[in-house]
């Protein structure tokens, strides 16, 4: 059995995808659009262009995405997605990266815990914690 987040970005998805393949080395695998489904899709004929499914894989994890069904669709809560870089210098990139037109919650920074780590909300509205292992 797998546990697969399953993210929906309110009309947002495919530059979303764009942004994690170019900052965070992200694989797309499938990004089908409602237009391709075999019957009308229940949505509005302006969203027959957004995503409807996505699988698309960062590091070892494989996610999916959705522009979700309106525009109107509730925001992100509840969940924070983990990157764990592979060096101090990796997780302040990523944590940039991400951070960018986003909101930092917790600055990139070391801790008791780990050599680097922050929180941040990216510009589509997904919850970031980024931490590099202590040495």
């Amino acid at each position: 059995m797998q546990v697969q987040p399953y993210l929906f970005f309110n009309g947002h998805c495919a530059e979303a995808l764009q942004f994690y393949v170019t900052h965070l080395g992200a694989v797309v695998h499938v990004q089908m659009r409602y237009r391709d489904a075999p019957e009308p899709p229940p949505v509005a004929p302006a969203w027959r262009e957004k995503v409807m499914h996505a699988s698309f894989q960062v590091g070892g994890t494989e996610l999916f995405a959705s522009d979700g069904m309106r525009a109107e669709d509730a925001a992100m809560q509840g969940v924070s997605l983990h990157l764990t870089a592979d060096s101090t210098e990796h997780g302040r990139r990523l944590f940039d990266a991400l951070a960018d037109g986003g909101q930092v919650t917790t600055p990139y920074a070391p801790t008791f815990w780990a050599a680097g780590f922050g929180m941040v909300t990216d510009r589509f509205g997904v919850h970031w914690m980024v931490s590099a292992p202590s040495v």
